[in-house]
């Protein structure tokens, strides 16, 4: 195996931002599951999880060489960073009808059709000019535009839009007004971690030292920032 000596702003970016990220995230999904593991607590932790592992297959990669090894490692942490907020949005539907409502199957049914979707970015990782390829120095990944615009695609349409949509509708339901309260730093945490997840869009894309370091700083404070006012808006009351 040949390994890759890494620049300071791709080990900063990899190593540090990230591996903050990975401890935080981590320690809140173990939050959630240490105090119930019912089925809400579960989905919502996964949604932690998911981040955490592509956080994880990003360390592995980063030093790697390999030119068809990097792709593949990179498509599978982008399919399960992009892949986490899917869980938020059955999470989300669960508070809004209930689980006799929104069976297991449903949720299943829910999730699979979204992650066979973004699945399908598979498809355009080794198509020349359509996936990604390596920065010749730093071997970061640079996202072609046809790749670009399908990721953007799936996830807007399946989650982003959804997430906001019933995070509204959540909203008006709740007659307390402390919990109205909290509900809107659910919201402010979810759009948080929305900039964060489109800044990586345009930082892959663009391909730019300085942007790529600046969407680190500023990656690590919208994800800590979200991370914890998702869970303080819910997290903390589904520990119980």
């Amino acid at each position: 195996m040949v390994f890759f000596e890494l620049t300071p702003v791709r080990a900063f970016t990899v190593y540090g931002a990230q591996g903050i990220l990975f401890a935080f995230l981590l320690f809140l999904a173990y939050k959630i599951l240490k105090r119930d593991r019912k089925r809400l607590n579960i989905i919502f932790s996964l949604y932690y999880l998911f981040i955490v592992m592509g956080f994880l297959i990003n360390f592995v990669y980063a030093p790697l060489e390999n030119d068809a090894i990097v792709r593949i490692l990179n498509f599978l942490a982008n399919f399960f960073i992009f892949g986490a907020p899917i869980f938020i949005v059955v999470f989300e539907l669960i508070l809004l009808k209930s689980e006799k409502v929104i069976t297991f199957p449903k949720q299943l049914l829910i999730i699979l059709i979204y992650e066979i979707a973004l699945f399908c970015m598979i498809f355009f990782v080794f198509q020349p000019g359509w996936g990604v390829t390596l920065n010749s120095e730093t071997l970061a990944p640079i996202w072609s535009i046809p790749f670009l615009i399908y990721l953007v695609l799936v996830v807007t349409l399946g989650t982003v839009i959804p997430i906001l949509y019933f995070a509204l509708k959540i909203s008006k339901k709740f007659e307390d007004e402390i919990l109205r309260k909290r509900w809107k730093f659910f919201i402010i945490g979810v759009c948080a971690l929305f900039i964060f997840m489109y800044g990586i869009f345009i930082s892959n894309t663009l391909d730019v030292a300085i942007i790529r370091t600046a969407m680190g700083a500023l990656g690590l404070i919208l994800a800590i920032a979200g991370g914890y006012l998702i869970y303080y808006g819910v997290g903390k009351s589904i520990e119980k």
